[in-house]
């Protein structure tokens, strides 16, 4: 599992930009810039839509004055769902990325075999990352929403 003080990893995520598919390299996204990232088990599912995305879409004006160049939201679904999502939560201020695959996620450690609820997803956790590198890590436990909310997260910036 990916720690603190830890680089990312090299991965392509996606986006709907203008309704085109936009696949994002890691690099892009987190060199030279302090980004939050956190992640979701699953667009639309009911802690993620009631609480985490809505919580940072509150906040990204407060956080982003705390110098964050960028907030991303990241599920293992497809940038199609993540586009949607974001409309119905007005996150206009959010980039909403897809893991499609669960590549990145595979990749820190951070995936879940939810079986046949949807198979492998995301542990719910959010990221403060610098230049690429991991600053802070809040990784909820199983059924719990307490460490990666965007409150805690503005508290730490």
């Amino acid at each position: 599992m990916i720690s603190e003080g830890a680089s990312l990893p090299e991965a392509t995520l996606s986006t709907l930009a203008d309704g085109q598919m936009q696949n994002l390299h890691t690099t892009t996204l987190f060199e030279d810039k302090k980004v939050v990232l956190f992640a979701v088990p699953g667009a639309f599912t009911p802690t993620c839509s009631q609480a985490h995305l809505p919580g940072y879409v509150a906040l990204a004006d407060k956080i982003k004055a705390k110098g964050v160049d960028s907030i991303i939201c990241l599920s293992v679904n497809d940038a199609f769902v993540m586009e949607a999502w974001g409309k119905v939560n007005n996150a206009d201020e959010i980039l909403m990325l897809a893991d499609g695959n669960g590549e990145f996620t595979k990749q820190i450690g951070l995936d879940m075999d939810t079986d046949t609820f949807g198979g492998i997803r995301s542990v719910r956790y959010s990221m403060l990352i610098v230049d690429g590198v991991v600053r802070k890590i809040n990784i909820e436990d199983p059924g719990r929403f307490e460490v990666s909310d965007a409150e805690t997260m503005l508290k730490l910036l």
